[in-house]
């Protein structure tokens, strides 16, 4: 009998899973389910950065998505040996002693700060800022020296000091904290006991100042200084953690039931969506596979000899085993790439929206076609009129920074901004500046890496951006003057997952033989194209200079007074 396993990625915006074939690797069924809270914007607030997610949306689209990729299948649920949960990150969420999140307690059903803190959400800039000047002043460890040296605002220590400054009823309410990761894993098994369970060192160690040189997370009197209550959390969090090659738990009997599968079915240790695309992208070592989606995470991995005792500066942590077990992983990223775009596209359709949808003369009927029509080309004609634009024409330069910098070397507070604007500007011209500016980024950040002695040979796009953009995709191969390959499968984080899943359930050895069996293969590559590659070097430069005054002069506390030409 065939045997399956499947993998589930949590994005920003929904869940997907996906149904392998553990033999031979095909996808038998995918699935999808957007998050219905979080379409609404419930518990958000974007002018005060605030992102949060109600856990409900992730556990009834972990329901519909199982179920429908068995239902699509048509397979034995007895064969189906393995499920991994991949998630964005970092995300926690507060949890009662039996680990169940805060937001189904009575009281808290409505808090936003009682539910998942989402990568994105910046609300806890002033706390990262106290996490960097603490460690480089405290007198003990540098916590942050695997963490590129610095701390950001989207990461669990400084999400969990906001809160429970903010509120004082989660403070009290709260027995512990979960990165998502680890919640709907904990979720989906059987022996449920917080203390004994299986933490994930991916989420731990790029997100929590999780290390092996100083056997854990930051010390109680490292964390006393920066609240008694985190020294206290820390004695009811982990010590030890875990790769997505490991088995967390079998299925409970539960959600046996309510998935119609089996309690012989293994859950691995939960890891990040980022991380196990590159596996489902077939990572190599010296190989930087790009996850461009509303944001991009970076992955590279690095045997230990080779890395040695280097600590890239400004990255986003580098740890052993968070990608494949036995080689150390490196995460860098920009905070927004589609995110850029789809700003731009809000901006543009606000007439829309306001006018043309709530005007009298248009039907319900002619209306609806009318935003699917604009809705499907919006971006692919932008696209096509900005690829017709001359590299030597007058182009704006923007930078990439409308959500902060991630990479290289954190900034949240840092704010994007356009320059070289003329009354001949069209909207073509700023879509063209901005894919610009995200492609720039990406440079910025293997320009770190190498800087920092790490070689790059090859380089990988999967995700959304990169199947559908053809135009981004060669800008991009252009900037960073290299080829890049894209990954065929629509799913590389869940198949990824459904990799680590394989591995789990006993049915490969090691990740790296389950990826190169099971991993997408490559549906395009681009190549620099040699006469635009010095022109963009020459944009790239202004790119730089104007990324210089901007990071000077406009942050999210600048005033019209302090503004400084």
């Amino acid at each position: 009998m065939s045997t399956y396993v499947i993998g589930l990625d949590y994005g920003t915006d929904s869940v997907r899973a996906i149904l392998l074939d553990a033999e031979s690797g095909e996808e038998l069924a995918s699935d999808m389910f957007l998050y219905p809270r979080w379409k609404k914007q419930e518990f958000c607030d974007a002018s005060l950065n605030r992102f949060r997610q109600h856990p409900l949306d992730h556990i009834e689209g972990l329901e519909k998505t199982i179920k429908g990729v068995i239902n699509k299948s048509k397979v034995n649920s007895s064969s189906i040996k393995g499920i991994c949960i991949d998630t964005t990150g970092s995300s926690p969420i507060p949890v009662t002693k039996q680990g169940a999140p805060l937001a189904f307690e009575k009281g808290f059903e409505e808090n936003p700060n009682a539910m998942v803190v989402l990568w994105k959400d910046h609300t806890a800039i002033n706390e990262a800022n106290e996490i960097n000047e603490l460690a480089e002043n405290w007198g003990g460890n540098n916590y942050t020296k695997y963490e590129g040296g610095i701390y950001s605002s989207e990461w669990f220590w400084a999400k969990i000091t906001h809160i429970i400054r903010e509120d004082e009823a989660v403070k009290n309410a709260a027995y512990s904290w979960m990165e998502h990761c680890d919640l709907m894993t904990y979720l989906l098994i059987e022996d449920q006991d917080l203390e004994s369970f299986k933490r994930s060192r991916c989420a731990a160690g790029h997100k929590a100042m999780w290390h092996e040189d100083w056997n854990g997370l930051p010390s109680e009197d490292f964390l006393n200084r920066l609240d008694p209550y985190l020294g206290q959390l820390r004695g009811r969090l982990y010590d030890k953690t875990y790769t997505s090659n490991e088995v967390a738990g079998n299925l409970s009997a539960a959600w046996a039931k309510k998935l119609g599968l089996t309690t012989d079915t293994v859950i691995s240790v939960g890891t990040f969506d980022a991380h196990a695309g590159a596996v489902g992208a077939k990572i190599e070592e010296n190989t930087l596979v790009r996850v461009m989606g509303t944001s991009t995470c970076d992955i590279i991995v690095s045997s230990k000899v080779e890395i040695g005792d280097t600590t890239v500066r400004g990255i986003c942590g580098q740890v052993d085993g968070s990608v494949i077990p036995g080689l150390v992983g490196l995460e860098a990223g920009q905070s927004a790439f589609g995110d850029v775009l789809a700003w731009f596209k809000d901006v543009l359709s606000w007439p829309m929206d306001n006018l043309i949808l709530n005007s009298t003369i248009l039907s319900e009927e002619q209306k609806e076609r009318l935003k699917i029509e604009v809705e499907k080309d919006f971006i692919l004609k932008l696209s096509e009129e900005a690829e017709k634009i001359d590299i030597s024409e007058s182009i704006p330069i923007a930078l990439d920074w409308i959500n902060g910098r991630r990479t290289p070397d954190a900034n949240q507070e840092l704010k994007s901004a356009i320059s070289n604007l003329s009354l001949g500007t069209k909207a073509p011209h700023i879509f063209k500046a901005l894919v610009n500016a995200i492609c720039f980024g990406s440079k910025e950040i293997v320009n770190r890496f190498e800087e920092e002695g790490v070689k790059i040979n090859s380089v990988i796009g999967i995700g959304g951006v990169a199947r559908k953009s053809p135009f981004i995709m060669q800008t991009l191969a252009n900037v960073l003057d290299m080829p890049i390959k894209v990954a065929s499968s629509d799913e590389a984080p869940a198949l990824g997952a459904a990799i680590y899943a394989a591995v789990a359930a006993g049915l490969y050895p090691n990740v790296i033989e389950a990826s190169k069996k099971l991993g997408s293969d490559f549906e395009a590559e681009y190549h620099p194209n040699k006469e635009e590659v010095a022109a963009y070097a020459e944009l790239m430069k202004a790119y730089k200079k104007l990324g210089a005054f901007a990071e000077k002069n406009i942050n999210r506390k600048t005033t019209i007074n302090e503004f400084k030409l």
